[in-house]
């Protein structure tokens, strides 16, 4: 091969590089009022932390310990692995039993 033709496989493939990764991108666009980068999403919201008493697992209501709690998660086998608040903006935050928050359902959107 010489010069050129090394030139020319290096730019179509910069350039098929680029077309890929536009692609990509593309597919992860959402829109603002789903994104976690809004703030009524964001677990930045203090509506939306596990720092906030409504959202803490030290809440009986949100504790593991509550058999009586209507609030729980549980996977397919029937184990509870969290909890669900919802913030007064409308957001429904998803917490494991320890507080980490695992997910969310922007407000307005069916669960």
């Amino acid at each position: 091969m010489n010069y050129r033709t090394i030139k020319l496989l290096v730019g179509l493939l910069i350039v098929s590089q680029t077309i890929i990764l536009a692609r990509s991108v593309q597919a992860q666009v959402t829109n603002w009022e789903n994104s976690p980068l809004n703030y009524n999403n964001s677990t930045l919201n203090y509506n939306n932390s596990s720092l906030n008493y409504n959202n803490s697992p030290l809440n009986y209501n949100n504790s593991p310990l509550n058999y009586n709690a209507n609030n729980g998660v549980y996977d397919n086998s029937g184990n509870r692995i969290g909890y669900q608040t919802q913030s007064p903006t409308g957001v429904t935050n998803v917490f494991d039993n320890n507080g980490n928050r695992i997910g969310y359902s922007p407000a307005g959107t069916k669960q």
